[in-house]
């Protein structure tokens, strides 16, 4: 080799070197070995990187992952749907005044027809003990036909007559006590209303 081929390779292979010496200087500072930059860098970048971070952000301090459960349209008009309970009123007479028999049917026709503008159950009972026996009397009822009338249109709306007060009048006329057939009689008018009281009924005496 003579002087003039040393010298040229002398200076290739400096310029080279200056070409090259940012590079592997700026990979030394970064702490990372150098890559050729015409290298495609997502080559080099492995999956499971991308799923680490999803663990790590799974198990997060605090961090819960929770999976909200979708309600069926049945279940949400279960939820909705008004109470089915049945709204309970009991109505005693105890006088033999044909306006209170009147009156305690007004208020059971009333009842009945509000609560079924609403679509809503309801049950209403009309008790007599007393005086007011002569409601439910065959033979002696001012209110007869009416009961008559309420029994067919009216199913919600019931009658109880004091089977007590019955005997008594028994004892005292001397004769049977006949009662319409749309009422049932009960031991005792007074228990009946109590009891029902006992068990949530409303109580009005009209």
């Amino acid at each position: 080799m003579n002087m003039f081929q040393h010298i040229a390779s002398v200076t290739t292979i400096g310029a080279t070197a200056v070409l090259f010496a940012p590079s592997f200087a700026a990979a030394e500072q970064g702490g990372r070995y150098w890559v050729p930059t015409t290298t495609n860098p997502a080559m080099y970048q492995p999956r499971i990187a991308a799923r680490a971070e999803v663990a790590r952000k799974a198990t997060r301090p605090g961090k819960v992952t929770t999976h909200k459960r979708e309600r069926s349209p049945l279940a949400a008009n279960a939820r909705l749907a008004p109470d089915s309970k049945a709204h309970l009123l009991v109505l005693q007479v105890n006088t033999n005044d044909a306006a209170a028999m009147n009156l305690a049917l007004n208020n059971a026709t009333n009842v009945a027809q509000y609560y079924k503008d609403l679509g809503e159950n309801v049950k209403i009972e009309v008790v007599t003990f007393g005086p007011g026996l002569h409601m439910l009397r065959d033979d002696t009822s001012p209110v007869k036909a009416r009961i008559e009338e309420m029994a067919l249109s009216r199913p919600e709306v019931s009658f109880k007559a004091c089977g007590n007060t019955q005997e008594r009048m028994h004892k005292a006329e001397n004769k049977d006590i006949p009662i319409v057939a749309q009422a049932e009689v009960v031991k005792s008018g007074v228990v009946r209303v109590m009891e029902l009281q006992e068990k949530g009924w409303s109580y009005v005496k009209p």
